[in-house]
Formats: structure tokens, C-alpha cells, sequence
């Protein structure tokens, strides 16, 4: 059967038609007017997503590039950092971290769980060492929602940085750099930026970057004071990623357009649509309680092969999903509704995901929960950004 296909994925993302397009334009040279007075209006932009006054820098590498360029460009060696490991991209900290050669306390939870800010703040409490905390806003891996905010609302009142992967969570959800306190914020650009992979943003807050002046450039190619030399003047240090730059101009235009609370409520709608059309389906999820807004992840029946449930989603579907990684792999359906994605694209792939679960042996009972989760959808739609409840504080039922 032949279907339109949907990229239902954490990334990559869909790309709307005017960001092809910018994609495809002629080249520009990087140290020319045309592409300098983009950079600049890309650094304006930047600013208002990431809720900031500090200059946000353009990196041409992945999200693990900018996590790579965080932690060598805010802390020298053998210093001691916190991190908070609840799934694949928390391990990634620490590994970075492990490889910088800090030396490293770890946070570990279950997959599928959000960290308490007691429990930070009593692992600053018990070790005076420790120069920051490494945490993911969204963990990719599992689509829990770590309460960064009131984390920020220990540290910003000690000497640690607060160090945020928001690589799955900028544009998608609320996190406000200078309001909450965050020290560090860094997303990559294949996720709610609706752009190919490639290109990566970091920003610093004022004190992060007093901490980053004090520390030695090891890295020739991550130089984080070079690169705000550079970003200052509407350029990059090394030869700048010139169609990324394009494309982002114009996603952040989109973005933009209608202003935060609007992106978000949006993101917020698409979260409880597919939320509640995987629990109709009588699917555990896997985030209960600290879920993320733009992806979500479901515990599959046992005895269901994941691998197999995704192939057949996509051959007969046109959908891709994603599953699990490591020890969840084979055991969960991740479905990203993120950037470019819209309540149809959501509803097609629960279609396609309730198809698949039967022509792999398993069965639900449900034959209304496209309705419900639609009707979950349009209450949501409705809701101010204020009135939206907070997901760290939900038990599920939505």
C-alpha cells in the first residue's frame, strides 16, 4: 500500500517546504556580508528561544559535539561533577565528563524515572568538591522530563554550574535560560529546530562564562571565548555550516511566528493526544509521571518483538518510529512529536502502531482510541500556557 511517509522519530525531524528551500539555495561565503547579516538575525532569534541575553553559539558539530564543548570549556581537569545518569544520554554525560578527565559523581535511576531536586541538592550537600551538575533536560532515551527548574533553583545559589542538555526540549518545552538560572543550555539542530543534523548551539549564562575564562583551551577545535569573539561579529571561528545557518533562519522564523506560548501549547496538545492514545491502547508508559513534551515512549507488550512491530509500521505504514536503546531495546516504542509534526501525523502513527502490535501477535481492545486521544487533544489545544499542569507533577491520567 502506498502511504505518504511520516518520520515519527526523536530526531531526525521533518523539514517544513521554506527550510528545504533555504537548504538549496547557492552557496554563500561564510565571511561575506549576506551570510553575516543572517548570523545576526539567527542571534536575535536564538536569544528569544533560548530566554537569554548571552550570545548563543552556532557549532558545526552534533549534540554530543556541545556537550563535548561544555564540558572541556567550563571545567579543567580532576575537577569533580555531578551527573544525573537516567538513560543513554546521561551515561553520555558521564562518559564525556570520564574522557575530559574529571572526576565524576553519578546520580543513577531506573530508566523511565525524573530525579528528585532533594536528591541533588543533598549530593552538593555531602561533597563540596563537585563544580557542577551535568543533566538532560529531556532524556531522548526514555521521554522523562527532568525538573531542571527547581534544580536551577538550588544551584543558582551555590558555586556549581548548572549544565542542561536541551537537545530534545529546546522549542519543544519551557526552559527559559536566564529566568530559571541555567549556567549551560545546548541543543542540537535535528529535533524541534527542524533542521538536518549538523549543526549545534550552545550559550552560556554570565557566570559560566567568568568560570569558562579561568579555564585553559585544550580543545583547539571547541574554543568557547573564540567562538563568542566570533558570534559577536555575526561569524563562526572555523568555516561556518552556510546552508544549515540558511535553514535555521528561516525555522526560527517559523518557530517564532505566532511566540513561545503558542509553540508550546502546541507541543503541550500533541504530548496528551499521544499519551492518551497509547494508554487507550492499553500500553503502560514508560514516563509516567516526569514525561517530556516532545516525545514518548511506551512499554510493549510481553512477548512482542519491538524490532518487528517497528518494520512492519514502516513497510505497510509508511510510519517510522523509533525503539528502545540498550537494555530497553526491543521492549519500547519511542514516538517523537516534535518540530515539524502535526496532530495527523500523530494519529497516523497510532493507526499504524496499533496495526502492527496485531500483525505481530498482539491485541488491543480498544476500538475508540483515536477518538479518545483526538478528544484529548482538542482539551489540551484549548489551554493557556499557564493553565497547562505540570508534567512532573502528573501521575498519568490525562
Amino acid at each position: 500500500m502506498l502511504n505518504k511517509p511520516r518520520l515519527l522519530t526523536p530526531g531526525p525531524t521533518p523539514l517544513p517546504e521554506q527550510v528545504r528551500l533555504a537548504l538549496a539555495r547557492d552557496m554563500l561565503h561564510h565571511r561575506k556580508s549576506e551570510f553575516t547579516a543572517c548570523m545576526h538575525r539567527v542571534q536575535t532569534q536564538l536569544r528569544v528561544l533560548f530566554g537569554t541575553e548571552q550570545v548563543v553559539l552556532p557549532l558545526s558539530c552534533s549534540g554530543t559535539g556541545a556537550m563535548t564543548a561544555a564540558v572541556h570549556g567550563l571545567f579543567r581537569q580532576n575537577e569533580k561533577v555531578l551527573v544525573v545518569n537516567a538513560g543513554k544520554f546521561g551515561e553520555r554525560w558521564e562518559h564525556i565528563a570520564k574522557t575530559r578527565g574529571l572526576d565524576t559523581a553519578a546520580i543513577s535511576l531506573p530508566w523511565g524515572e525524573g530525579v528528585q531536586p532533594q536528591t541533588v541538592e543533598q549530593a552538593l550537600d555531602d561533597d563540596p568538591r563537585i563544580t557542577g551538575v551535568l543533566l538532560q533536560l529531556s532524556e531522548t532515551s526514555t521521554g522523562v522530563l527532568h525538573p531542571v527548574q527547581e534544580i536551577a533553583a538550588v544551584t543558582r545559589k551555590r558555586k556549581q554550574l548548572l549544565v542542561v542538555d536541551g537537545i530534545s526540549a529546546v522549542g519543544l518545552s519551557p526552559c527559559p535560560m536566564d529566568e530559571w538560572g541555567i549556567d549551560c543550555l545546548l541543543t542540537g539542530s535535528q529535533k524541534g529546530l527542524m533542521l538536518p543534523p549538523g549543526l549545534a548551539l550552545l550559550a552560556l549564562s554570565e557566570r559560566a562564562w567568568e568560570k569558562a575564562a579561568t579555564v585553559p583551551a585544550d580543545c583547539f577545535y571547541f574554543n568557547l571565548l573564540k567562538e563568542k569573539t566570533n558570534a559577536e561579529k555575526g561569524q563562526t571561528l572555523f568555516t561556518s555550516p552556510v546552508n544549515l545557518i540558511l535553514g535555521l533562519d528561516e525555522s526560527l522564523a517559523l518557530l517564532l511566528k505566532n511566540g513561545l506560548d503558542a509553540l508550546y501549547a502546541k507541543q503541550w496538545a500533541l504530548t496528551m493526544l499521544t499519551r492518551c492514545g497509547l494508554r487507550a491502547m492499553g500500553l503502560r508508559l514508560l514516563a509516567e509521571r516526569h514525561f517530556a513534551w516532545g516525545i514518548t515512549s511506551a512499554l510493549l507488550p510481553d512477548g512482542i518483538d519491538g524490532s518487528l512491530v517497528l518494520r512492519l509500521a514502516q513497510e505497510n505504514h509508511g510510519v517510522i518510529m523509533a525503539g528502545g536503546q540498550d537494555n530497553l531495546k526491543g521492549r519500547i516504542v519511542r514516538i517523537g512529536h516534535m518540530g515539524w509534526v502535526d496532530w495527523a501525523d500523530v494519529v497516523a502513527g497510532l493507526y499504524a502502531l496499533n496495526c502492527s502490535l496485531h500483525d505481530a501477535g498482539g491485541f488491543c481492545g480498544a476500538r475508540d482510541y483515536l477518538e479518545q486521544a483526538l478528544n484529548a487533544y482538542s482539551i489540551a489545544l484549548r489551554l493557556k500556557l499557564g493553565q497547562i499542569p505540570d508534567s512532573r507533577s502528573l501521575t498519568g491520567q490525562n
